[in-house]
Parts: C-alpha cells; sequence; structure tokens
C-alpha cells in the first residue's frame, strides 16, 4: 500500500534518515519507536507529504487515503459543537443532508414533480452513505473516548487542547481513511478511553502507524514494530515485548559477530607487523592488508538501556501517619468532587491514583498537598516533607539557567558531582548539563523537573502524570529510581506499565468516594474484570489469587493498639517540640554575647546538651512504639 525506499532526509548537517526503508500493507498495525530526537513524528509527516525528502522514494497505492492525528491540532478552534466537528468526517453525507434540507423547504413552497423526483434521489443517495446512522455513529465514538451526552452539543472552543485532540481523534477514526497515522494518542486520554480506543484499533478496517511511548497500549494494538534507530528503519515482526526479545537476542548475535571480527582483525594485524619486513611472506602480507581494506565492519552494540547508579535518599523520614483524611468533601459550585469520604496514606505506601478524567484525581492530589481548601478533617502526619511534581511545573523552571544551575538551586546541598550523577540518571551527560532550560524539549524539560522533585529531600511525592512526554528509556529510569525511593508517593498516571512496577496500592475515586484496592495494579485488574472479590480483600502480590480476609483483632489487641498510635503521636509532638528548641539553643551559641563570655557559654552548651539528649531519648521511645505497633497489626492479619 505504501512504499518507503532508501530515503534520506537531512536538518542542517544532521541525518534523520540515510537510506531508510519500510513498506505498510493493507491492515498492518505498525507501532513505530525510537528515542526522542530520532525523528518518528518526521517520519508521519514524511508520509503525510507534509516535508520533502533529500533523496529516496515514496509510493502510495492510488486508493491509498490518509489519516494524520499530531499534536498541531491542539490549536484548533472552532464555534462548531463537538457533534458537528465530528461528523464532518462524513462530508458528502453532510452535503447531502445540506442538500435534503433545502430540497424540502422548496417542496414545501412551490411543489414539483421535478422537485420530487430530486428529492428521492437525494434520499437514496443519503441512505447509500449510511447518512441515516452518522449522528449515531459519531455520538458513539465521541462518548467512548471520554465525552459526556452533555457536552456533545457544546461548542469545540470551550474545551482545553487535550479535549480538543480527542474530538480531533474521533473524526479521523469516523473518517476510516485506509491509512491511520496517530502521533501519542494517548498522551490526552485517560485509562477508559485508552482501553475503548484499543479495542476500535485492534479491528481496524486499515493500516495503522502509532508512534507511542505507551507500551501497554502498543502491546495490545500492533502487529508489527519499526524502531527507528541510527539513521535507519528497523523491522520486527511483533508487538512492543516481541520487539524487545526479537533485539536482544540480534544484538546478542551482532555483539558475538563484533568481538569475533575484532579477534580476526587482531590476529591479521599482528601477521602483518610481524612478516612485513620478509620479502618470502611479501604476497601473504599484501594478501591480508588487502582483506582488512574490503572486510565490512560489524558495529559494536551499543545499549539502549540506562540503570540508575544513584540512590534518592533523605535525610529525615516521616512519621508512621503520612496524611489522613477523615468526612472529607470537596465541591466546585454544583459539582461534588468528594463526599463525605475517608483515606488514609502511612509511610512506605506506594499508591497510583488511577481513573476516567473529570472524577477528581488532580483535585485530591492538591487535597493531599495541603494546598486545596476541603470541608472535613485533614491531618498532615509529623515530618512529613512534600515533594510535588505536575506538568504546569515545567513552565517554572527558569528558562535562562544552565540544567546544572537549575539543580543547584533547587537547594537540596549536594555537590557539583552528587547533581552531575543525578543528572547521567536522567541522561543529561558531559556538556549537556550546560544547555540552557529553553533550548530544551518537552521531554527533556520533564526530566529535568523530575530531577529536581526527587533530589528536594522530600519524603512525600505527589506525582501527576509524570511519564508524559518520556520515552521509554526515561520512563524506565523514573521506574528505577521509583523502585528504590525508601518514602512514599502517590502518583496519578494512565501509563499501565508504569504503574504495575511502582505502586503496591491503587486508589480510584467512585461515587465521589475514595476507594483503594490494597494490591499490585495486575491483581486490581484480574479483580475489576473478573469482579471475583469485595473491594477491601487483599490480593496477595505476584498472584492473581485473593488472600483469606484479615482476621479481626481481639477487642484486648484493639484497645492496646489505639493506646499505642496515641502514644506515638504524643511523642511525634514532643520530639518537634525538642526540635525547636534544639534549634534555638544552637542559634544562642552563635551570639557573640555568648561565645564571648565563658560563663554563659558553658550554661547554653549545658542547656544544649540537656536537650540534645531528651531529643535522642524520645526518637528511641518512636522506634520502640512503631515497632510495638507493627507487630500488633502483623498478629491481627
Amino acid at each position: 500500500m505504501i512504499s518507503i525506499s532508501n530515503i534520506s532526509y537531512f536538518i542542517g548537517g544532521r541525518a534523520l534518515y540515510r537510506d531508510a526503508s519500510m513498506f505498510i500493507k493493507p491492515n498492518d498495525k505498525i507501532g513505530l519507536i525510537g528515542l526522542n530526537g530520532r525523528g518518528k513524528s518526521t517520519l508521519l509527516k514524511i508520509i503525510n507529504g507534509d516535508i520533502t525528502i533529500d533523496s529516496g522514494n515514496i509510493s502510495k497505492a492510488k486508493d491509498c487515503t490518509l489519516g494524520f492525528l499530531n499534536q498541531d491540532l491542539l490549536s484548533y478552534q472552532t464555534d462548531d459543537a463537538i457533534i458537528t466537528v465530528a461528523m464532518g468526517a462524513f462530508k458528502d453525507a453532510v452535503d447531502t443532508q445540506r442538500e435534503l434540507e433545502k430540497t424540502i423547504h422548496l417542496l414545501e413552497a412551490q411543489y414539483s414533480d421535478a422537485l420530487v423526483e430530486k428529492l428521492t434521489k437525494l434520499q437514496e443517495k443519503f441512505e447509500q452513505l449510511d447518512g441515516y446512522t452518522m449522528q449515531s455513529k459519531a455520538e458513539e465514538v465521541l462518548e467512548g473516548i471520554g465525552f459526556s451526552t452533555q457536552d456533545l452539543h457544546r461548542p469545540l472552543r470551550e474545551f482545553s487542547g487535550g479535549w480538543r485532540m480527542r474530538v480531533m481523534l474521533a473524526k479521523l477514526l469516523l473518517e476510516k481513511p485506509s491509512c491511520l497515522m496517530l502521533d501519542e494518542p494517548t498522551n490526552h486520554l485517560d485509562l477508559p478511553s485508552i482501553e475503548w480506543v484499543e479495542n476500535y484499533l485492534r479491528t481496524y478496517e486499515g493500516a495503522v502507524i502509532i508512534v507511542s511511548h505507551d507500551r501497554t497500549f502498543l502491546d495490545n494494538v500492533i502487529s508489527k514494530t519499526v524502531e527507528v534507530t541510527q539513521e535507519q528503519l528497523i523491522t520486527y515482526e511483533g508487538n512492543y515485548s516481541f520487539y524487545l526479545e526479537e533485539k536482544a537476542m540480534r544484538e546478542e548475535i551482532q555483539q558475538g559477530a563484533y568481538e569475533n571480527q575484532q579477534a580476526k582483525i587482531r590476529q591479521t594485524e599482528r601477521f602483518i607487523e610481524r612478516f612485513k619486513a620478509k620479502a618470502t611472506k611479501a604476497r601473504q602480507v599484501q594478501s591480508r592488508i588487502k582483506a582488512l581494506d574490503r572486510m565490512d565492519m560489524i558495529d559494536e552494540v551499543v545499549s539502549d538501556v540506562a540503570e540508575v547508579n544513584f540512590r534518592f535518599t533523605f535525610k529525615q523520614p516521616s512519621g508512621r501517619h503520612v496524611v489522613t483524611l477523615k468526612d472529607v468533601s470537596k465541591a466546585y459550585g454544583q459539582l461534588q468532587i468528594l463526599q463525605h469520604t475517608q483515606a488514609g496514606i502511612e509511610r512506605g505506601d506506594k499508591i497510583a491514583l488511577i481513573g476516567a478524567n473529570g472524577k477528581g484525581k488532580s483535585t485530591l492530589l492538591r487535597i493531599l498537598a495541603n494546598t486545596e481548601p476541603v470541608e472535613g478533617e485533614r491531618t498532615i502526619g509529623y515530618n512529613v516533607i512534600y515533594g510535588f511534581y505536575a506538568q504546569h511545573q515545567l513552565e517554572a523552571l527558569h528558562v535562562e539557567n544552565e540544567i546544572l544551575e537549575e539543580l543547584k538551586q533547587a537547594g537540596s546541598g549536594k555537590t557539583e558531582q552528587e547533581l552531575r550523577n543525578v543528572l547521567g540518571c536522567f541522561l543529561f551527560s558531559d556538556d549537556d548539563v550546560y544547555k540552557k532550560i529553553k533550548v530544551l524539549s518537552g521531554g527533556e524539560k520533564s526530566r529535568v523537573a523530575l530531577a529536581k522533585t526527587l533530589i528536594s529531600e522530600a519524603n512525600f511525592l505527589l506525582l501527576d502524570e509524570p511519564t508524559n512526554h518520556l520515552d521509554f528509556i526515561s520512563e524506565n529510569i523514573l521506574i528505577q529510581a521509583l523502585q528504590q525511593y525508601q518514602g512514599s508517593f502517590v502518583v496519578v498516571s494512565h501509563n499501565r506499565h508504569f504503574v504495575s512496577q511502582v505502586a503496591n496500592k491503587i486508589w480510584y475515586i467512585e461515587n465521589q468516594q475514595i476507594k483503594e484496592y490494597p494490591g499490585t495494579y495486575e491483581e486490581y485488574e484480574y479483580w475489576r474484570k473478573n469482579n471475583v472479590m469485595p473491594k477491601s480483600d487483599v490480593a496477595e502480590k505476584k498472584t492473581t489469587k485473593p488472600k483469606p480476609e484479615p482476621k479481626p483483632a481481639a477487642p484486648n489487641a484493639q484497645k492496646k493498639l489505639a493506646d499505642l498510635n496515641k502514644e506515638l503521636k504524643k511523642v511525634e509532638e514532643l520530639i518537634q517540640t525538642l526540635q525547636s528548641d534544639k534549634q534555638r539553643v544552637e542559634n544562642e551559641l552563635t551570639l557573640p554575647e555568648v561565645y564571648g563570655n565563658f560563663q554563659k557559654l558553658g550554661e547554653v552548651q549545658q542547656r544544649f546538651e540537656k536537650v540534645n539528649q531528651q531529643l535522642a531519648d524520645q526518637n528511641k521511645r518512636w522506634e520502640k512504639l512503631a515497632l510495638e505497633i507493627d507487630e500488633l497489626e502483623g498478629a491481627a492479619s
């Protein structure tokens, strides 16, 4: 259907493609993957005819039609209702409908046989074009990707860029081109919408090319993977998981061939060096020199896999209870988000907050961050230090700063070498750290903002869609960082692979209540699809079998547990007071009237030693109580 043969395309002196080829057959479902900046979106624009190649050839079948969803469509605005915009996919049917309405009005004013005959022909044509079902089809697709029935007649202009992109996606799906090209289609979709699009594309009667960093989405849709790498297009006949296995196998073979070739080269060079001065060996020497010149060199495998070699730490752990919500309600005017709900986060919780857009996930994140007013009781735990990452923080970066300087200003107190190590984890190496923020791509800015969040000494992270704009390598780095992170976090994400790798609890909002599934995402999905156990059950890690319900604690044990928790809270409050006292005494020690007076200095030092000892005693007491509580709760489960 589409043949791309030996194309080359240069930006300045840099080649994005050099003699690259691929073929697109009818009904192919292709995932186009590769690192950011390698030219994936550019290739879609080349196929669409928006960019002219420097050499090579692209040929399309005569009946091949293209549909292209790209980020440029975010700027499209109109006062037309979104149902009208989506129905623009049925242009012939819409034009015929207008002609029908016009003819009917003429008939009402002046009846004639000619007009009746015209009306009959228009009705037949309208029926052939499926005009009578076009509105219901448009409604089905729009509602499938997240719009409510009430939204369908609202003007497109009223919606944000992400929602406008959904309308354009709906229009493309309804047009049913023979080759559908989608550039990051899941960036603006919530989880239910992603699943709906997956089902739609799997059975789509045409070819589909998808640029995406959502590996679960790719696995569920594509049957062929094309990697953009080293100026070439490398095809793998399978989905993304197949690509990973096949690529590892190819690289193992290539590395073996490279090492064998290098051994042969060394052996040949030793022969040449040893016998080049001997006339009797001149012919053999010349033969080997020519053999080296003719040799097709095999490249060494350069791994794209990056590993985090820096441990993200914080000086002070939080108390056992991080945030507690009791009888909390939140509304914006008539829109009720939460109503008399409760939830709790404990130290070590790694929570994924998932679900459809519009349910209040970002609002709940702000409530947890203590930046959103609520009705009810919100308790922030002892020694909780926040780190908040959201997309708007990309705009908060200082554009004139160099990357290294931006991290220095984050106030973590880390040395320049430590900051370089962190930036290396996020793929900024050598002179990259001196790039100005203003020249970075969206993905690079995301990595800088994430690095700032992770070095902030925070023991409680709130992350809103952190994988948006990250390629597979950057996403893998974030996964590794969060897996070894010792604090607590809540992450809002629609990226199922990411969530499955980092979360040990799942939260979602249903009927204005915060619901919790105390297990991994895979266990949650099994439960959700099969609905075999109540929401309060705990799923055993790495298995789909439900655990038995926890045994209720005996009344005496419950009372003891409650008493210990009260005592722990008092100790935490006392520690906070002692820390403040210690800071005041330390400040006194720096005063000239104190360190210049031997008697006063001795008195203040005695007070300092006393408060320091009290603080150490209370910290030991806190640890003892925490252990007792953990043991009691373990015995009750």
